[in-house]
């Protein structure tokens, strides 16, 4: 291993793209490595991409048997990184949408302390190009579902070019993340964030292909969509236990050394009709979820998480109204 950063491109069918994206990797950034993960193209991608790891030591081709999916690829070229101890891994798009020139941007912002640099389109600074509108639209409206649903602040989740700190993949479960679409870019980020690592976002410019054909399909959009309001959701849901169950957990200490023992039975049940709503919300959602019925979803959830709210706050209500009695 020659340089400290590994570039990963993965590949099915980009046999007239796989040239031009790792000669302008290599021209751009003169102390990266590229690993290319070819999933069997029967264009001939593989082959060539073995043409250009003969001709450049900085270039690495990672052959898989099939078309398993981006997550897979990316999945397979993490781990392969792992093993060989890159310090900084790289996601990049084989067919030109990811400006190799605008590589420096996401390695200095990990260079000045970023876990995670993701490239957006959707900042002061970023671009698109070459898109219709209505797939603008519904890209940049997504993303904006996607960070209120999750509670975010990135601006381009579903972004793909991304640079990440070793310790941050060494901290990710792989083999968790959702293989629906292209989702499992929203979850990394989302759980990098969690997590507690730094997420950085730099303006890039994204610019459709110019070469092959686009492996995006409408019902990308419907998956993604479907499986973030889930987690939000579940998100939501979990909050909510936990902060009634933390609630009660006071409340009982501060009862136990009162003369409010006999608290009535009623606040005691409170906190466990709030644990019980916060799981039929989960098991709504599945059921809501399994018929793409988004729309439905959000209202329900959001009934279901005020009415926790609400019984949240009768428990308090219950709670005082015994302690201030039972100190009288």
């Amino acid at each position: 291993m020659a340089n400290e950063t590994l570039v990963i491109i993965p590949t099915y069918n980009e046999v007239e793209n796989v040239p031009l994206i790792v000669g302008r990797v290599l021209e751009a950034q003169h102390d990266v490595d590229v690993l290319v993960v070819d999933d069997n193209s029967p264009d001939g991608t593989g082959a060539k991409a073995d043409e250009l790891a003969a001709a450049h030591d900085e270039v690495n081709v990672l052959h898989r048997t099939g078309k398993e999916g981006l997550l897979a690829a990316y999945r397979a070229g993490f781990e392969w990184a792992l093993e060989r101890d890159y310090q900084v891994v790289v996601q990049m798009d084989a067919d030109g949408s990811h400006a190799p020139e605008e590589l420096h941007r996401l390695l200095d912002a990990v260079a000045g302390g970023a876990d995670l640099a993701i490239g957006s389109r959707y900042i002061d600074g970023g671009e698109v190009k070459n898109w219709p509108r209505s797939r603008y639209l519904l890209s940049k409206l997504g993303n904006e579902y996607i960070a209120v649903a999750l509670g975010d602040d990135t601006k381009d989740m579903t972004a793909g070019y991304r640079a990440f700190r070793h310790e941050v993949l060494e901290e990710l479960d792989l083999d968790a993340l959702s293989n629906k679409g292209y989702i499992f870019q929203v979850e990394i980020a989302h759980k990098v964030a969690d997590a507690g690592f730094d997420v950085v976002e730099v303006p890039i410019t994204f610019e459709d292909r110019k070469l092959g054909e686009s492996k995006l399909d409408a019902s990308f959009a419907a998956a993604s969509f479907a499986e973030v309001t889930k987690w939000g959701v579940q998100d939501k849901a979990s909050f909510v236990g936990n902060l009634a169950s933390e609630t009660w957990r006071q409340f009982a200490y501060a009862v136990s050394n009162s003369k409010a023992a006999d608290l009535p039975s009623r606040a005691a049940k409170a906190p466990g009709q709030v644990a019980d709503l916060a799981g039929e919300i989960g098991s709504m959602t599945k059921y809501e979820l399994s018929n793409l019925n988004l729309g439905k979803v959000a209202g329900r959830a959001a009934e279901k998480l005020e009415t926790a709210k609400n019984l949240t706050t009768e428990t308090v209500r219950q709670a005082l109204h015994v302690l201030k009695s039972g100190s009288k």
